[in-house]
């Protein structure tokens, strides 16, 4: 986060040493990333990380009295849900140099797109009785850093949920179903659901299992990926509002699928694909397949 100017004194940037955020998973602690490519909303995330606040130098230079409470905060913002929480808070009340770790556990469903982790000293209380050059409001921002990660790898993601297809109006014996909207300016997340079938067993699993994947796993979840971008494509090419030259704004579903498009069709115009979607759909549907590289993982 960049650091800008404030109508009150802030401590010097070297009074928190903040170390790298870590990725906690079952097989240790990794170095978090740039990216999680195989990342879907099923894939709960668990980080930390360390930090070092050296409390009397943080008041001295924000001329802040020595009691002062302060508080180390962080805060996730996932912009493919545009949800926004707390992840941890730790209060302070003591002196010199305290030896802090943040931990943040998010559930997948509750994610997607970018995830922004932010880190913030903040002041714990109101000081209404301090000087005009001070900090004086609960809140206000001493030192603070930001962390993206993108969560979207190369395959499209989309939230989901598991149920059972018999007490719905699918075919009982349909393993997935992807639904969209016709909304190209509706947000992302609002727009894309699929859905599981439960008693299909081997696709239920396979998206259980997606963070730590088996073979056959990899070979179900390219075919649903594989299927899900067949039709995500083919509904943007049936929209008279998704062609060349066209804008939408970031994390809508507009977005989303000329995001999609680009990936698969690089240098290709939409006119023309559209054209050999309408002309000739099985040799569309074969340069679709390849475009997606359908079981290239496996």
């Amino acid at each position: 986060m960049s650091r800008r100017a404030l109508p009150y004194r802030r401590p010097s940037e070297d009074v928190v040493e903040a170390d790298s955020w870590f990725l906690v998973t079952e097989d240790g602690d990794l170095a978090l990333p740039e990216s999680l490519p195989d990342w879907d909303y099923q894939m709960d995330l668990e980080l930390r990380r360390k930090v070092r606040v050296d409390l009397d130098r943080a008041r001295s230079e924000a001329g802040l009295p020595p009691e002062t409470a302060l508080t180390l905060a962080a805060v996730w913002t996932a912009t493919g849900s545009n949800l926004r929480g707390p992840a941890d808070r730790i209060r302070m009340t003591g002196t010199g140099l305290n030896d802090l770790e943040i931990r943040v556990q998010l559930r997948g469903s509750d994610l997607g797109g970018v995830l922004v982790l932010d880190t913030a000293l903040v002041l714990s209380e109101a000081l209404p009785n301090g000087k005009p050059s001070t900090p004086r409001r609960a809140g206000s921002v001493l030192w603070s850093d930001r962390q993206p990660l993108r969560l979207q790898g190369d395959a499209p993601q989309f939230p989901m949920a598991v149920i059972d297809f018999a007490k719905t109006s699918f075919p009982e014996n349909a393993a997935w179903h992807l639904q969209i909207g016709s909304n190209l300016h509706g947000a992302t997340m609002g727009s894309l659901l699929l859905l599981v079938n439960e008693q299909n067993a081997v696709t239920a699993t396979a998206f259980q299992n997606a963070a730590r994947p088996r073979p056959v796993d990899r070979v179900v979840l390219s075919a649903v990926y594989a299927d899900a971008a067949r039709v995500m494509i083919e509904h943007a090419l049936r929209h008279d509002d998704f062609e060349d030259g066209a804008a939408f704004p970031d994390d809508t579903l507009g977005s989303t699928l000329l995001s999609l498009f680009h990936q698969l069709f690089p240098g290709s115009s939409i006119n023309d694909v559209r054209l050999r979607f309408n002309h000739s759909p099985s040799l569309f549907a074969s340069e679709l397949q390849a475009a997606v590289k359908i079981f290239g993982e496996v």
